[in-house]
C-alpha cells in the first residue's frame, strides 16, 4: 500500500460577491468567498443549452492572503488560487450534524490585465495601489547561451 496523501487545488474562476474580511477574537485576519468556475465539459442535458456550466466553490483565506484578497479582488474579479480541501463539522443549534467543505486557499494570483479589469468595471479603484508582485526578475533564470547562426547544431 502506498503512503501517497496529496491534497492540492487549482482554480481559476469569478468571485460571486465582494470578499469580507473579518478578523478573529485574536485578530486573524480571515476572508471567506465563493468561487465560480465553468467547467471544462458541458454536459448533453437541457441544461447546458442554456449556456455554460459552472461550479460554485467556497473557499476561506487567512492572514495576509485574506487581506490581499480583500483589497485588490471585488464581485466579478478574476482569481487563481492555490490550495487544499478541507472538511469540518459541527452540531448546530438545533442538534443536527453539519458538514463543509472548503478550500483553504494557501496562495491568490491575478488573471486578469489592468485593462482587462477596469475595462469590465470589477475592479475600477482596485489598483489604487500598485499591486504587489509575486514574481523575481532572473531569480534562478537558467544561463541559456546564444548559438551563432553557422554553428553546428549537435542533432
Amino acid at each position: 500500500m502506498s503512503s501517497l496523501n496529496l491534497n492540492k487545488v487549482v482554480l481559476c474562476g469569478r468571485l460571486t460577491a465582494d470578499p469580507e474580511l473579518k478578523s478573529t477574537q485574536n485578530g486573524v485576519s480571515v476572508v471567506t468567498f465563493t468561487l465560480a468556475v465553468n467547467r471544462r465539459f458541458q454536459s448533453r442535458s437541457a441544461d447546458a443549452a442554456q449556456g455554460q456550466q459552472a461550479d460554485f466553490i467556497n473557499l476561506v483565506a487567512w492572514r495576509q492572503t485574506a487581506e490581499f484578497i480583500s483589497k485588490y479582488f471585488k464581485k466579478g474579479s478574476a482569481l487563481c488560487v492555490t490550495g487544499s480541501i478541507q472538511t469540518r463539522n459541527w452540531q448546530d443549534q438545533q442538534g443536527q450534524r453539519r458538514y463543509a467543505t472548503e478550500v483553504v486557499v494557501d496562495e491568490a494570483m491575478f488573471v486578469d490585465s489592468r485593462n482587462e479589469s477596469n475595462a469590465g468595471g470589477y475592479m475600477a479603484d482596485a489598483y489604487a495601489a500598485p499591486a504587489p508582485s509575486f514574481s523575481t526578475p532572473d531569480a534562478g533564470a537558467p544561463n541559456f547561451e546564444e548559438l551563432k547562426a553557422d554553428d553546428d547544431l549537435p542533432f
